[in-house]
């Protein structure tokens, strides 16, 4: 069983629609306390990083979020369900602080004429962690759907699992140990985001 974590915050539509096609049994959690038997955890994010996090808050899912991480349970994390992962974001001058699982800040794309904020479209990946379960089958130069303004800057190098560039290069997922993150939809990206997503259900297998 797949939870889909639901903190009313954002469209989980397309995620469930999605990682049912790819295969799994999903279901939608909004209550902390069935996330502790979930088989994998997938937190999806639309909107602003200030109402991701306030919106978990309220329903008591931080914590129930970070302690199914801590059991070595696969999780997957969407956009804003990526940068909640660091410390903090740039966004709004948000005081809101992320999980803090990996150190670092969430930073906003600079404003130009030729890279207009925010990035909405399709963009290149480059992979540079082969071995990383959730890409395999994917190559560099593959396509993915991105939406967002801010991107996150991991202190640590080593869990960069792929970089994407938009007039800077930056961080568009991340692995380590039992933590997957993107900052594009693989719901999205139809089939290189369908076979991310049908790599990350076989992870409970």
């Amino acid at each position: 069983m797949v939870s889909l974590i639901d903190y009313g915050a954002g469209n989980v539509r397309s995620v469930h629609k999605s990682l049912t096609a790819a295969g799994a049994n999903v279901k939608l959690v909004s209550d902390p306390s069935l996330i502790s038997s979930s088989g994998a955890v997938v937190l999806p994010g639309v909107g602003s990083f200030d109402d991701c996090i306030n919106a978990m808050q309220k329903q008591e899912l931080l914590e129930a979020i970070r302690s199914f991480i801590s059991t070595g349970g696969p999780f997957l994390g969407i956009c804003v369900g990526y940068q909640a992962l660091f410390e903090g974001s740039d966004e709004f001058e948000s005081q809101e602080k992320g999980f803090g699982i990996f150190e670092g800040r969430v930073r906003r794309f600079p404003d130009s004429e030729e890279h207009k904020v925010p990035q909405i479209g399709w963009n290149a990946v480059e992979v540079l962690q082969d071995e990383c379960p959730i890409f395999k089958g994917i190559k560099s130069g593959d396509y993915f759907y991105f939406v967002h303004s801010y991107y996150p800057q991991p202190s640590d190098e080593a869990i960069v699992a792929t970089t994407t560039d938009y007039g800077v290069p930056f961080a568009s997922s991340i692995w380590h140990e039992n933590i997957y993150a993107t900052q594009f939809h693989p719901e999205k990206s139809q089939k290189t985001g369908m076979k991310v997503l049908k790599n990350f259900i076989d992870l409970m297998s």
